[in-house]
């Protein structure tokens, strides 16, 4: 019954993230979006001290719960494991902890705390599985979508919204194929090692799990020695012979429990069973690591506290167009962002925003310092005044939840004019789309030459009133880069 209620869970767990990531409405996160909150790595960045007390509360009540229901890429490989078990049974056996984990998992923490987010991400599990399906899942998901409005409207006469397949970043894409490949092939064969080898989060729930009030255990008075409990075991946890549990590697998915013919597998209050536990087997190994593991979040949690900025103005609407992304010597990061500096060291490059956004402004960065975490570029669209969207997903505290109000009041970025790609001093032609277009009214045509009225007019910035949201730069129609640009802001400001 356990088991049923587990899968249960996870399932729904399961289903609803992917759902957010493939949701290109917007109205699931309205119902749902607090699931990608429950992440632990992105609690930590957004510094939700419920949130974290929580999940550490129930895994010092129950084990390592959350990775068997609430992480999407543990229940993922669950589902991977499932399918290579029918094929072939009672395919495991223990193997005892690696020391190693816990220095990966005290490195990732402190790459953490010390603003190097963008480097922890690659191993980080809730953002691995955010790029399966962000990349992969959800032009598929997309493609399926619009086969069924066709034939629908075809059959039945309803409308349907449309919506576009492609993929919008080609190295995301072979990153997330690789990623992809490597996991569900680490499933196929060897269940959960990704978990209890690399994952840093199953080894800093590993440490506390060990002392989790209710457990699986092994009653020796029933047990035949039958050793269908480690053979099922896709956390390699369970040592038959010594009838011994490795806490710090068990989620507490309830196989051992279902697959004991003899009852000798119990999940409670360990003082109600007999239990014979050879500390050679649960191990010692990375004590001292462990502790450090509680002090480095600690710190971590602290550090990372931060104050979004603020403030007023409003929208207007362009064609998309597509043109060259110009070469910004800062970055363009999205209102709510705070700074370069606080983005990049929260975001663990989920993709959630980029999914999320309704005008196609974010993408994943290619640059090696930033690389999977997104950044905006304005060819496709313009970030509308008005939108809200990434902040409003953000499970990490990267992009701070602001209002459209605050939003339209928010610089971050100031607009550059180049002269010899602007067409009125090139080709002869006014044109004037930058000032007309300018929701903030920061952009106004003046005359070439002041002293000749009827000289070509050519836009003059004024920065100040200027919120970087990039609709001068995308209705611009100098090819191939737009005769004026955004050039990002290292700190964002009021206006």
């Amino acid at each position: 019954m356990l088991r049923k209620i587990r899968i249960v869970l996870a399932t729904i767990s399961f289903i609803l993230i992917t759902l957010l990531f493939l949701d290109f409405s917007g109205a699931l996160h309205g119902w749902f979006g607090w699931m990608a909150k429950l992440q632990l790595v992105p609690a930590i960045l957004a510094s939700s001290v419920v949130i974290l007390i929580a999940l550490v509360v129930i895994t010092i009540l129950f084990g390592r719960i959350y990775c068997s229901v609430i992480c999407p890429l543990g229940i993922y490989q669950d589902g991977i494991a499932h399918i290579a078990e029918r094929r072939k049974k009672n395919r495991y056996k223990f193997k005892k902890s690696v020391k190693y984990r816990y220095y990966i998992g005290l490195a990732f923490f402190l790459l953490i705390a010390f603003g190097f987010t963008s480097i922890a991400i690659f191993i980080e599990q809730y953002s691995i599985f955010g790029r399966f399906a962000s990349n992969l899942f959800a032009p598929v998901y997309r493609l399926i979508y619009n086969v069924l409005a066709y034939f629908a409207e075809r059959w039945n006469s309803y409308a349907f919204y449309h919506v576009d397949v492609y993929i919008k970043s080609l190295p995301m894409f072979i990153i997330s194929i690789a990623y992809f490949l490597i996991i569900t092939v680490l499933a196929l064969t060897n269940g959960r090692w990704y978990c209890n080898s690399i994952c840093p989060v199953g080894a800093m729930l590993g440490s506390l799990s060990k002392f989790s009030i209710f457990k699986p255990h092994v009653n020796t008075e029933k047990c035949n020695g039958c050793g269908l409990c480690e053979k099922n075991c896709r956390c390699s946890a369970i040592d038959s012979k010594n009838h011994s549990i490795d806490y710090t590697k068990c989620v507490t998915c309830f196989s051992c429990i279902n697959k004991c013919k003899q009852g000798a597998m119990k999940y409670g209050y360990h003082r109600y069973f007999k239990v014979t536990e050879d500390p050679k087997v649960i191990g010692d190994e990375g004590k001292t690591t462990r502790k450090t593991f509680i002090a480095t979040i600690a710190t971590l949690a602290a550090a990372s506290t931060l104050k979004a900025q603020e403030k007023v103005v409003d929208g207007g609407l362009a064609t998309i167009v597509k043109k060259k992304a110009p070469k910004r010597e800062v970055p363009l990061k999205p209102a709510g962002s705070v700074s370069l500096d606080n983005f990049t060291s929260r975001c663990t490059g989920c993709q959630l925003c980029v999914q999320s956004c309704p005008n196609d402004v974010l993408r994943a960065s290619t640059r090696l310092e930033t690389l999977m975490q997104p950044e905006m570029s304005y060819e496709r669209g313009y970030c509308r005044p008005e939108c809200t969207a990434c902040s409003e997903v953000c499970p990490a505290g990267a992009i701070q939840k602001i209002t459209r109000e605050e939003k339209t009041s928010i610089q971050i970025g100031h607009a550059v004019w180049i002269g010899q790609n602007c067409v009125p001093l090139r080709d002869g032609v006014e044109c004037g789309n930058c000032a007309k277009h300018c929701p903030s009214g920061a952009i106004t045509m003046m005359p070439y030459d002041p002293e000749d009225p009827a000289s070509h007019k050519i836009p003059i910035i004024n920065e100040e009133r200027c919120i970087g949201c990039g609709a001068c730069e995308h209705v611009c129609p100098a090819r191939p880069f737009s005769a004026i640009f955004v050039e990002g802001n290292l700190i964002h400001r009021s206006i």
